[in-house]
């Protein structure tokens, strides 16, 4: 009996990371073809937005309104995924993204804006469907596709002033590495993260940072 038990959560745990990973792409292809409500039924319920909106109704309204100014076409491209699990209904991840942005621009013209981003995610499970409970989007560039940004603040939509996106933020190790060059000596290796601790170790249980989205 255990046995079983046992095999049936491994296999409920393979078909979560599918699940999960399809959630991913679900999202990128709706917000692609700005089918709005396919979207934010990838959403619970009481999804929040902002500081003080709850329901998919101000998702949707939200979006729409950025997806309608901000942008006449896009295409999301999502790459390496993480997955792990907090409890077999709970689980949070990291997914990175390539995006491409047809962008207007205030002389009635347009800029090709390419972006490399991650979003950290938080997944539940709700009536047998793996649906966010967070997107929270880390940005590294977005510039013009024959302008790299080079240097700082490589957040560069047309008429907007340049910023940071905090795609490192998220990892502490990043300032960490280059704060402390490795000496001469033979440097100390930490042991491996316990499993379904990955992103937890790499993060430190740090704190969620803020995020500038636009």
């Amino acid at each position: 009996m255990t046995q079983d038990l046992d095999l049936l959560a491994r296999i409920d745990r393979l078909e979560s990371l599918d699940a999960i990973r399809q959630l991913a792409a679900k999202y990128s292809l709706a917000l692609d073809m700005r089918d709005m409500d396919a979207m934010v039924n990838l959403f619970p319920d009481n999804v929040r937005v902002g500081k003080d909106k709850v329901g998919r109704g101000h998702l949707k309204r939200w979006m729409d309104e950025t997806l309608r100014v901000q942008f006449t076409g896009t295409s999301h491209h999502i790459g390496n995924h993480i997955i792990e699990f907090r409890d077999p209904d709970n689980a949070v991840g990291v997914v990175y993204s390539k995006n491409e942005h047809e962008t207007p621009t205030a002389d009635g013209g347009c800029e090709w804006v390419i972006m490399q981003m991650l979003y950290w995610d938080d997944y539940t499970r709700i009536d047998g469907r793996w649906l966010f409970k967070r997107r929270l989007p880390c940005y590294w560039y977005a510039t013009d596709l024959n302008k790299p940004p080079c240097g700082e603040h490589k957040m560069r939509w047309p008429d907007r002033d340049n910023y940071d996106g905090a795609f490192h933020e998220l990892f502490p190790t990043w300032q960490q590495f280059w704060d402390n060059p490795i000496t001469e000596d033979m440097p100390a290796v930490a042991p491996p993260a316990p499993l379904e601790q990955f992103l937890d170790t790499m993060r430190g249980n740090t704190a969620i940072p803020s995020i500038r989205t636009r």
